[in-house]
């Protein structure tokens, strides 16, 4: 239990801080990144929405006493991933590799996570 119990707080730490990058660089270098969604074919205004929902989700993940609160931010996380990995390799840049990052992270997050919840 408890090496599951560490697996799980340095997954959730390591995607928690990639996603504070994320969110920073769509917050303090905005214009970097309204480049970056226009080329991806996503609209410029949803870059402060989804700095906002990663935030958001990060605070679900580490404080929520809601095991659903909790479900929803894993889901969103997921298919951000999710998204990001087929636009990127959708336009053939190759920066597809912090998709796949963020997807073994919140899956071993994730399932470690559950374990817990289970008390296995």
């Amino acid at each position: 239990m408890k090496k599951i119990k560490i697996i799980n707080l340095v997954s959730t730490g390591l995607f928690t801080a990639l996603m504070l990058m994320s969110a920073g660089m769509y917050i303090f270098n905005h214009e970097e990144m309204v480049t970056v969604f226009l080329g991806l074919g996503f609209p410029e205004w949803l870059i402060y929405p989804l700095a906002t929902a990663k935030i958001l989700g990060l605070l679900a993940l580490w404080f929520s006493k809601s095991d659903s609160l909790k479900e929803w931010a894993y889901a969103g996380f997921f298919f951000n991933a999710l998204l990001a990995f087929g636009a990127h390799v959708g336009i053939n840049d190759g920066d597809f590799p912090g998709a796949v990052i963020a997807f073994v992270l919140i899956g071993i997050s994730y399932f470690t996570w559950k374990k817990l919840a289970k008390g296995v």
